[in-house]
């Protein structure tokens, strides 16, 4: 598969903490779903804005094929503009990039009607739960078609409930524009089920700790968190998680 980004050996050193990550290396093809896992502190976030490109290496390298646009980050908060409506938020990044404001907010409510959001386009987020600020994010992140979609923790605020449906929901969406993914997250069960390849990192700075590839269709069918694979999926990435949290003591 044709690499779209990658971490060559890099380090990022922070003034007042030193070291945070690395040496770090990861390769991401186009249309993989990567996830990362790891111990708190140890960088993934880090990793995360390197490759978004909002944050250069103290030491390393980082390629991207993606272009100027052509990127998408949901992080943890829904991080809504509270004073617009859910389809101006969506249409921001067209608005942005020079798209007319018919067409943006066309799209808009098309992006919303995808991740279930039909009927909200006027709401604020204040009107919003949790789990449906979270679509929002996700409809303005993939308002643009991106090639590479960078999720940071975004379920972690919520309930199991919500976290699990919109970890099918990503799956679905996925399958229509197939875009590379990385999904930071704590939660080693949500790990495997949501990628293809998951990623552990040892505890602060960061570096890789192994990594564990996952069979199976995407999306998900249902039951797939009660097979052999799913269960000896999460028992290899919880190994390698153990020792690399080991190995950083």
């Amino acid at each position: 598969m044709t690499s779209i980004a990658s971490l060559n050996s890099v380090e990022v050193d922070y003034p007042a903490r030193g070291r945070a990550l690395g040496p770090f290396s990861i390769n991401l093809a186009s249309g993989e779903i990567v996830a990362l896992v790891g111990p708190s502190g140890c960088g993934k976030s880090t990793a995360l804005r390197l490759l978004a490109g909002l944050e250069s290496p103290t030491r390393g390298e980082v390629q991207r094929t993606a272009a100027r646009g052509e990127t998408a980050v949901v992080f943890q908060a829904a991080t809504l503009a509270p004073w617009m409506s859910a389809s101006a938020n969506v249409a921001l990044p067209l608005e942005l990039a020079g798209v007319n404001r018919t067409e943006s907010r066309a799209r808009a409510r098309a992006a919303l009607a995808r991740v279930g959001l039909a009927g909200a386009e006027a709401a604020r987020p204040a009107q919003l739960s949790g789990g449906m600020a979270m679509r929002a994010s996700l409809a303005r992140a993939l308002v643009t078609e991106p090639k590479i979609l960078l999720l940071d923790e975004p379920f972690a605020a919520l309930d199991e409930i919500t976290r699990r449906a919109l970890a099918d929901d990503v799956l679905t969406l996925w399958t229509e524009t197939r875009p590379a993914i990385v999904f930071v997250t704590h939660n080693v069960e949500e790990a495997v089920y949501m990628a293809s390849r998951v990623v552990v990192m040892t505890g602060a700075p960061g570096r890789s700790a192994g990594e564990t590839s996952i069979e199976g269709p995407v999306p998900r069918p249902d039951g797939f968190r009660t097979t052999a694979l799913f269960r000896d999926a999460v028992e290899a990435v919880s190994a390698n998680l153990g020792r690399g949290m080991a190995a950083a003591a």
